[in-house]
C-alpha cells in the first residue's frame, strides 16, 4: 500500500463533494454562468502564481538532483503549460496578461496559498511536495472524472478546462507529485507521517472552498465596508 493510497481514503469524502459542487458541476453541465467563471479563473491565475512559489521551495530544500529536477520541471510546467491555458481564456474575456497578473487576492486564495508557503519553509522537501499534492492531484481527479460526462469535452467555452486537466501533460504533472511523495514517505516514522497527512487533508478542504469562492464570486468578508 502506497502513502498516497491512504491519503486518498482519508479524503475521498472531501473530493466526493467536489463532483457536487455547483461550480464544478457547472463546468461539466456547462450550465455555469461566465462571470463566475471569470472570477474563478482570475482568481486561480494569482493562486498559481503563489503556488508555484512552493515548487520553488521544494527545489531549494531537495537533498538531491533528481528531486530538485522533479520540482523544476513541476514549476516550469505550472508557468507556462497550466497557467497559459488561463492566459487563453483571458484573451476570449477580452482580459489583457498585465491586468490578470494584477488582479486583487480574494481572502481564500490567500489563505490557501499562504497556508501552503508556510508549511512548505516550516519543514522539509516532503512539507512542499505535501503542500501542492492535493491541488495537481484533484484537478486531475476532476478532470478525468469530468471527461465522462456527456458533452463536457466538447462544450464550447469549458471543454478546453476539462481537455487540459484531464489530459496526458497534466496527469504527468499530477503523477510526479504522487511518485514523489510516495518516495519521500518511505521508511518516515508515523508521527511524521500524520503531519504530512494532515496537510493534504486541509488543502483538500481549501480546495473545497476555493470552489466555494468561485461560485459565489466572493473577495472578503467586509470589501464593501473597506471599500477594497
Amino acid at each position: 500500500m502506497q502513502f498516497t493510497d491512504r491519503l486518498f481514503e482519508k479524503v475521498k469524502p472531501v473530493w466526493d463533494s467536489y463532483l457536487e459542487h455547483p461550480f464544478v458541476k457547472g463546468i461539466g453541465e456547462g450550465t455555469l454562468d461566465k462571470g463566475k467563471f471569470i472570477h474563478y479563473m482570475k482568481q486561480d491565475y494569482v493562486y498559481l502564481i503563489e503556488y508555484s512559489r512552493v515548487f520553488a521551495i521544494g527545489a531549494t530544500k531537495a537533498n538531491d538532483l533528481k528531486t530538485m529536477t522533479i520540482f523544476a520541471n513541476l514549476l516550469h510546467g505550472t508557468m507556462n503549460f497550466e497557467m497559459d491555458l488561463h492566459r487563453e481564456y483571458a484573451e476570449k474575456f477580452g482580459i489583457s496578461n498585465e491586468a490578470l497578473e494584477a488582479t486583487k487576492p480574494s481572502s481564500t486564495m490567500t489563505a490557501y496559498t499562504s497556508y501552503m508557503i508556510s508549511q512548505a519553509q516550516l519543514g522539509g522537501v516532503e512539507n512542499a511536495v505535501a503542500a501542492v499534492l492535493a491541488c495537481a492531484w484533484s484537478y486531475n481527479w476532476i478532470g478525468k472524472e469530468l471527461a465522462k460526462w456527456p458533452d463536457a469535452l466538447d462544450h464550447e467555452l469549458y471543454g478546453n478546462w476539462v481537455k487540459m486537466y484531464s489530459s496526458e501533460g497534466f496527469t504527468k504533472i499530477a503523477d510526479d507529485c504522487i511518485h514523489l511523495i510516495n518516495e519521500i514517505a518511505k521508511g518516515k516514522p508515523e508521527h511524521e507521517l500524520d503531519k504530512l497527512e494532515d496537510i493534504f487533508i486541509k488543502t483538500s478542504y481549501f480546495e473545497y472552498m476555493f470552489w466555494d469562492m468561485a461560485e459565489n464570486i466572493s473577495m472578503w468578508p467586509v470589501s464593501k465596508l473597506a471599500n477594497v
